[in-house]
């Protein structure tokens, strides 16, 4: 494995929590230019969970109570146009669709040092700290890392079965691989100034603000100690002048007093993705395969890509998965990465749209028209609209799986994530999944106890987990549901099938259609 930072520690451990030894390399870190820090939306907290991850993170994360909401207006000291009050602390979790874990912002550097902390400890992997790669070469039964050693500048040569790329949006592996980025449109240049100001806090902050767009310029509250950030849309031939808080301070047309400049960033609002995740043994992970920062300040697509590859691999390496359940790592994520891109587009072209017809002289009420016609979330934190894969490895059948808008969708859906069920005893149905492949069973008999016992024969670690309990029942309408480690639908039921073997070799990749 090849990278640096959370993504790549979180690939590691989720590999260790099946059982896989892995090397680790990671070149030398320094500090970060600015006080950055990660959006981890509870969908992430809940998987995170699943490695025993949430404490660690909590710990060092500033508090989920902290301000969410949204403010759209055409100046600091004019009055809001539009505002979204963002999430709710006390929203109840009743239905199953809401994640156990609340979301949480955290320093992406505090995040990847404690992560990197855990790999240390870990027996299952050896961290190589310090190390850099330069090279990846492909060969038939596997691939050929070249690796610089820190310190001596020793070159070291280190031949694996499978490599993941985790190395960030300028990757090597993905230059190694040849694989090219595409964009979603031409860049558009932008300067963040990252600053600390008791004005903004005490303006918008105290107000459960933690987004102002003003015109042109999108102002974001870090969580801690008046930290905010400005992020600035720059003409193509405009430069970036020696004092970025006069030109902050031009833009949003009154005076502002920060008290101290934390740093300046340049980037461009490219949005890319790669145009394939896999090359033979090697794979894109997180940065590598879409570059969406610092357009959004959400990890969460990249955690997603870590667990999605990390459990596959082990099931691979384990010998319990076939080759289709490697192949599916692309066919789940990249979509996924190419609608996320579609939405920030989307939000990155409103916020223009609103400062072109505020400078245009537009009204409130049509500037306030224009707006909620946009997605509700506005921000930089990401989107969560649905977690519902479609798979090579899901088991669907001839019922619909997709209903109309105006249909109550099924409560167990293949490839959609499990509900989330709270048990009396305050124990939680996700912390009594193996952790592998689950078969929750809601029969009257147990009737699962045999499907299971049969994958188990075929070597395919698959736990039995009895769930007969009203707040399940009340809220699963299957009766024998396959979950994977990812917390996903494999398959599910409400009779035992007549053939169990084509279900199995589907979901574990050994056989696709």
């Amino acid at each position: 494995m090849v990278g640096a930072g959370a993504v790549g520690a979180i690939l590691a451990l989720e590999l260790a929590h099946h059982n896989v030894a892995s090397i680790v390399v990671e070149r030398a870190v320094t500090g970060p230019y600015h006080p950055g820090l990660d959006f981890l939306a509870g969908r992430s907290m809940e998987l995170l969970r699943r490695l025993g991850l949430t404490a660690l993170i909590r710990e060092h994360g500033v508090s989920p109570d902290l301000p969410t909401g949204l403010e759209w207006s055409q100046g600091l000291d004019d009055p809001p146009i539009l505002v979204s009050p963002g999430e709710s602390a006390t929203a109840p979790l009743d239905d199953g669709s809401l994640p156990v874990e609340r979301h949480q912002r955290v320093s992406g550097a505090k995040l990847a040092s404690k992560l990197r902390d855990a790999v240390r400890r870990h027996p299952l992997i050896d961290l190589r700290e310090g190390w850099t790669f330069t090279g990846l070469r492909i060969e038939p039964d596997g691939a050929v890392a070249e690796l610089v050693e820190g310190g001596t500048g020793d070159r070291h040569f280190v031949s694996a079965r499978h490599v993941a790329g985790c190395d960030g949006a300028h990757s090597t592996v993905r230059r190694c691989l040849e694989v090219p980025m595409e964009q979603l449109a031409a860049p558009v240049r932008h300067c963040s100034v990252y600053f600390r100001s008791e004005d903004l806090t005490r303006r918008f902050a105290r107000r459960g603000l933690s987004t102002v767009i003003v015109g042109g310029v999108a102002l974001v509250a870090r969580g801690d100690h008046d930290t905010w950030v400005g992020h600035l849309g720059l003409a193509p031939d405009e430069p970036i002048t020696t004092d970025p808080v006069a030109m902050l301070r031009v833009m949003l047309g009154v005076r502002l007093d920060p008290t101290e400049v934390l740093g300046v960033t340049q980037w461009d609002d490219s949005l890319a993705v790669a145009a394939t995740y896999q090359r033979g043994p090697a794979y894109l992970v997180g940065e590598a395969a879409h570059r969406f920062h610092p357009v959004t300040d959400s990890a969460d697509i990249s955690i997603g890509d870590a667990i999605d590859l990390g459990w596959k691999l082990a099931a691979v390496i384990n010998g319990w998965g076939g080759p289709g359940l490697l192949a599916s790592y692309e066919l789940e994520r990249r979509p996924r990465a190419l609608i996320d891109r579609e939405m920030l587009g989307r939000a990155l072209e409103t916020r223009r749209r609103f400062s072109r017809l505020a400078k245009a002289g537009a009204t409130r009420e049509l500037l306030a028209e224009v707006l909620q016609q946009e997605p509700d979330l506005l921000g930089t934190t990401g989107f969560q609209i649905g977690d519902r894969l479609a798979s090579s490895v899901i088991w669907t059948d001839d019922r619909p799986q997709w209903p109309r808008p105006d249909q109550v969708p099924p409560t167990i859906s293949p490839g959609g994530r499990a509900p989330a069920v709270w048990f009396g005893d305050g124990s939680h149905l996700f912390d009594r999944l193996g952790r592998e492949l689950t078969l929750v069973d809601l029969t009257d008999d147990g009737a699962g106890r045999h499907l299971a016992a049969a994958a188990q024969e075929r070597g395919i670690p698959m736990a039995h987990l009895v769930a007969a309990d009203p707040a399940v029942c009340a809220r699963w309408d299957h009766c024998l549901v396959l979950v994977r480690p990812d917390l996903h639908v494999a398959w599910r039921a409400n009779a035992v099938p007549d053939d169990w073997d084509p279900i199995l070799d589907l979901v574990t990749g050994r056989k696709t259609t």
